[in-house]
């Protein structure tokens, strides 16, 4: 549809007994596009192009948009046209609004494209760029007119939307690729984010009419900000990528770092989420897990010792009963048989003798608690079965 043209020919187009051809066609186009969607999503079902009903994604006015052109263009050649010449800019705004919407901001971005539309359609648009291309400033050696700017910020607006789009994409088939080591993947997705993101910006940079020579003076300013102010975050975000590569940290891994212990969840560029057994989660900065101690349970092997104590009286068979004790642990679901249980003689209490207990668990996420209360209690059925008595302190007065 030409810039030029004005609502009243619109309207006398639309009032032609044309018009009813033109709506038939209009309506065929539709359902045809509808139809095809319907195929489509049942092949390639997917969040943007297709919705959730085939009728609230992209590809639906994508394909009328296309359909509609097609029959403006031939039935141009035998009548005039009305109806669908206008709805070519509604098909439109459609169409890049299903595509372009983010959820933060879909409210503000289909205001804006259904004013551009209507802009158009009432000749009004025209008169608005001449407006702002004559509104100009004098900005050192050059002059910047409103509609520079205005182009300049869609156009990186819509680079910058492009580009966190395509990263996002392709950070989630990564993560999908079960074949890669989870570190590796974690590697290429932030890289090929942060390639993009670079990308993007000089992309848009250059289309608001930012010469790149410019980055120069930039990149000086930015690398004294690193040295100083920007120093911690700098060195995070290196740390981040120096933990994916040697992977001395691991998504689900037990640490304990600070203090704080719990399973990795997450490892970001700039931090590390360590999630504790009571559902506290830890921000930890990717620097503190490179220059400070950190003791990792499950780098090497997922298997963990752990250990409990209890006292039988003196006088107790021992050699009969420390076996019996190594077997009522491996009854204890979590407690795995290699290594095998140990039961030692740890030491000579004043009130019994101290027996030490070490078994062994290979699902240290799930906690230590439960499996070491279920230790006890089968110790504990264990002596009762055998009469073994476990002694308490007992003090002798005398009357001088």
């Amino acid at each position: 549809m030409r810039a030029g043209e004005t609502l009243s020919q619109i309207w006398a187009a639309l009032t032609q007994t044309s018009a009813l051809v033109e709506l038939a066609v209009l309506v065929a186009c539709v359902l045809l596009a509808w139809g095809l969607t319907h195929v489509a999503r049942r092949k390639a079902p997917g969040r943007v192009w297709f919705g959730q009903r085939a009728i609230d994604g992209a590809l639906l006015p994508v394909l009328a948009l296309v359909f509609v052109i097609a029959a403006r263009t031939a039935l141009a050649k035998v009548m005039p046209i009305g109806l669908l010449r206008l709805a070519v800019p509604i098909l439109a705004s459609l169409a890049m609004i299903r595509t372009l919407a983010v959820r933060a901001f879909a409210r503000t971005l289909s205001w804006l494209v259904w004013l551009g539309m209507v802009l158009w359609v009432t000749d009004l648009l025209p008169m608005l760029i001449d407006a702002m291309d004559d509104l100009k400033w004098r900005i050192g050696g050059s002059t910047i007119s409103l509609l520079a700017i205005v182009q300049g910020a869609l156009t990186a607006l819509i680079a910058l939307l492009a580009v966190l789009w395509l990263s996002t994409a392709i950070e989630a088939r990564l993560m999908r690729a079960k074949r890669i080591n989870l570190s590796v993947r974690k590697i290429a997705a932030n890289a090929t984010r942060a390639l993009l993101l670079l990308i993007g910006t000089l992309v848009a940079l250059s289309a608001a009419g930012i010469p790149l020579t410019a980055l120069s003076v930039l990149g000086g300013a930015l690398g004294v900000g690193i040295g100083f102010g920007l120093q911690k975050l700098a060195a995070n975000y290196v740390s981040g990528f120096v933990i994916l590569a040697e992977r001395s940290l691991r998504i689900g891994d037990t640490i304990k770092v600070d203090g704080f212990e719990g399973r990795v969840t997450d490892i970001t560029t700039r931090y590390t989420v360590v999630r504790a057994l009571n559902g506290r989660e830890s921000l930890v900065p990717n620097e503190m897990l490179i220059t400070q101690r950190v003791e990792n349970s499950t780098l090497a092997d997922p298997r963990v010792a752990l250990s409990t104590t209890v006292q039988v009286a003196y006088g107790t068979d021992l050699d009969r009963l420390l076996p019996l004790l190594s077997a009522a642990v491996h009854t204890v679901p979590r407690v795995i048989a290699d290594p095998p249980s140990a039961v030692q003689l740890s030491s000579f209490a004043a009130d019994g003798l101290e027996l030490t207990i070490v078994f062994w668990i290979g699902d240290i996420e799930n906690g230590t608690g439960g499996v070491r209360s279920d230790v006890n209690l089968a110790v504990l059925r264990c002596l009762s079965a055998e009469g073994v008595e476990i002694p308490y302190p007992q003090r002798v007065m005398r009357q001088a």
